[in-house]
C-alpha cells in the first residue's frame, strides 16, 4: 500500500511540478533540428519514469538496445501491464511519442506532454478517426519523430501475447521507417497480478 500512495502521490506532485517546464518546451525554437528538440523533451519523461520505477523497487534489464537503429523508427511492443510506459520511457535510449487511447487525451497536464513529445491518439470506436490517426502518425514519422505502439490494443495483464492488429505496421510501410520489435515480460507483477497494488519485480 505504501508503494501504491508513494507512486500516485509522485505522478500527480511531478506533474504540476513540471507544468514550467512543459510551457518552455512548448516554446522551443522550431528551427532547433527534430533529433536534438525530441532529446530535449525526452529529458523529463524520462527522468520522471526512472524515478517511478524506484519507487515500485523494480530491477529493470534491458538487453539489445544497442541494435535500434538512428533515425527515427517505428517501436513494435508487447503490452504486458500499466508499468510498460513507465519503463519504455526511462529505459530506452531513444526519444519517442506513443499511440495512445484517445481517453488519455483528457488527462490534464499529461496529455499535453504527450502532445509535445508527439504522441498520437486513436479512438479504436471510430474507424474514421482511427484512419485519420494512422496517417497523422506516418507523417509524424516522416517528420523525423520515433513512435511506440502496442499492437495488441490492450494489455495481456501477463497473460499470452494477443493478436496484433495491422493498422500500426501502416504507419511503418508508409512512412518507410524501420520497425524494431521490442518484448516485455515482468511488468504485470508490478501491478496487474497484485490486486491493483504496486511491488517490486524484475524486469
Amino acid at each position: 500500500m505504501f508503494r501504491l500512495i508513494a507512486f500516485f502521490s509522485y505522478f500527480v506532485g511531478f506533474l504540476l511540478y513540471s507544468i514550467p517546464t512543459l510551457s518552455k518546451m512548448k516554446k522551443l525554437d522550431p528551427s532547433i533540428p527534430v533529433a536534438q528538440k525530441n532529446k530535449m523533451i525526452h529529458e523529463i519523461p524520462r527522468k520522471w519514469s526512472q524515478t517511478i520505477m524506484k519507487i515500485t523497487g523494480s530491477k529493470i534489464i534491458v538487453e539489445g538496445q544497442e541494435n535500434i537503429p538512428d533515425g527515427p523508427v517505428v517501436i513494435v511492443c508487447n503490452h504486458v501491464g500499466d508499468f510498460d510506459i513507465p519503463v519504455l520511457l526511462g529505459f530506452v535510449n531513444k526519444p519517442f511519442g506513443f499511440i495512445s487511447k484517445i481517453e488519455v487525451s483528457k488527462v490534464p497536464i499529461l496529455s499535453s506532454w504527450m502532445k509535445v513529445m508527439n504522441c498520437v491518439f486513436l479512438d479504436r470506436k471510430d474507424r474514421r478517426q482511427s484512419v485519420r490517426a494512422i496517417k497523422e502518425a506516418a507523417a509524424s514519422v516522416k517528420e523525423g519523430h520515433s513512435l511506440v505502439l502496442f499492437p495488441e490494443g490492450t494489455r495481456s495483464k501477463g497473460g499470452a501475447v494477443g493478436e496484433f492488429k495491422p493498422g500500426g505496421f501502416r504507419i511503418a510501410i508508409d512512412a518507410n521507417a524501420p520497425i524494431v520489435p521490442i518484448s516485455i515480460s515482468g511488468t504485470a507483477d508490478v501491478f496487474e497480478k497484485n490486486n491493483r497494488l504496486v511491488l517490486a519485480c524484475n524486469n
